[in-house]
């Protein structure tokens, strides 16, 4: 099999010729910082034998009459001495003014004001926010053909924050106030997780046949170290299920992201719709992963891509620590249908443990 096709096979469930290993996306600080700057596609070059999995989005074009009355202005609030920078956006609606703020280093950015603090901002947002008029998949189109047989293209599609409905709220008002108003307000947290799915929905419908393998869904904070299974069941499920139905009726596969606690969601996962699960975060990393039980459980019904600690096997460990993590994931999946990855970003790690990484996954072979 060529890597394309092994991650296909994987991505359907199926047992290709042998362990497919890629990353969870590569983070600019590595490339920059052990890989010379080199891009997603040259990285994957330095590491023979890693299958290589592009991500990549559509571009949206929008109404210049819906982004005129969502005007947005940046302000720029400096550098500390830690050198993070600070930035503040006023967003001026016809009806009405929104703020937000945000923090960022050279590892990534986080959130300091919510754009939605009340039932009201929330009317103003779904009031004036622009949808896309048209979606171009020209750059998923053309990284398949640059990439040809040697890996696959995947991403996220249209949100506001993170793959679903329950998730994008949380990055909108804030994961605890999300929580407390799903106990103290449920018919406004339905109200506004219906407006998000309609949303997302009506961009699925416009975007016409999806151009990416895979599609992700989910986002941590639906995982069992933020939510339990009753909220899960409740805020999740019913939106996540019509979701993956539409990005099925586009013709994509699904994989549900979910960066945290996995055990306590497995059945309920199995029946949301989406065909594969992410990113299988093992008690070492803080998740509750024990990926041979969850491949007994709902393996059948899932493929898995994650699984690998990197934290142990890139930034702390030695090239014999990651081969001898890659053949424990492997022999937790014995019947295909995994893809071994981190289960997160990493920022650290010698190459050469990256290297036997994707080498041990070249050498496991599927009886």
């Amino acid at each position: 099999m060529d890597s394309r096709e092994r991650l296909l096979t994987a991505i359907h469930n199926g047992k290709p010729d042998r362990l497919p290993c890629q990353v969870h996306s590569w983070m600019q600080y590595y490339l920059d910082t052990y890989l010379e700057g080199r891009d997603q596609y040259e990285a994957y070059a330095c590491f023979p034998g890693m299958d290589w999995v592009i991500y990549v989005g559509p571009r949206f074009a929008y109404d210049a009459s819906d982004q005129a009355k969502w005007e947005v202005q940046r302000i720029d609030l400096g550098t500390d001495q830690s050198g993070n920078r600070a930035w503040r956006e006023v967003i001026e609606t016809p009806d009405g003014t929104l703020t937000h703020a945000a923090a960022g280093n050279a590892f990534t950015t986080w959130t300091t004001e919510y754009l939605i603090r009340s039932e009201a901002d929330f009317e103003l947002w779904d009031k004036y926010h622009p949808l896309p008029q048209a979606v171009d998949w020209t750059p998923a189109i053309e990284a398949k053909a640059r990439l040809g047989a040697r890996g696959i293209v995947r991403g996220g599609f249209f949100g506001f924050g993170q793959g679903s409905p329950w998730q994008d709220f949380c990055t909108l008002y804030g994961t605890q106030n999300a929580i407390m108003a799903a106990l103290d307000r449920p018919d406004w947290v339905h109200h506004v997780l219906e407006v998000l799915l309609q949303k997302k929905l009506s961009v699925i419908e416009r975007a016409g046949p999806f151009a990416l393998d895979l599609v992700e869904t989910g986002g941590g904070a639906g995982s069992s170290t933020v939510i339990g299974p009753r909220l899960h069941r409740a805020f999740c499920l019913p939106y996540d299920r019509r979701q993956h139905a539409a990005l099925h009726a586009a013709g994509a596969k699904v994989v549900y992201h979910l960066c945290g606690g996995v055990m306590p969601l497995l059945d309920l996962v199995a029946t949301n719709g989406a065909d594969g699960l992410e990113t299988m975060t093992p008690p070492s990393m803080g998740g509750d992963c024990d990926l041979g039980e969850a491949n007994r459980r709902v393996g059948e019904k899932l493929f898995f891509i994650g699984g690998f600690d990197q934290n142990a096997g890139f930034e702390q460990g030695t090239p014999e620590v990651a081969a001898e993590l890659v053949r424990a994931c492997h022999a937790a999946c014995p019947d295909g249908g995994y893809i071994c990855s981190p289960s997160d970003h990493f920022f650290y790690g010698d190459p050469a443990n990256v290297r036997a990484f994707a080498a041990t996954a070249a050498r496991c072979i599927y009886n």
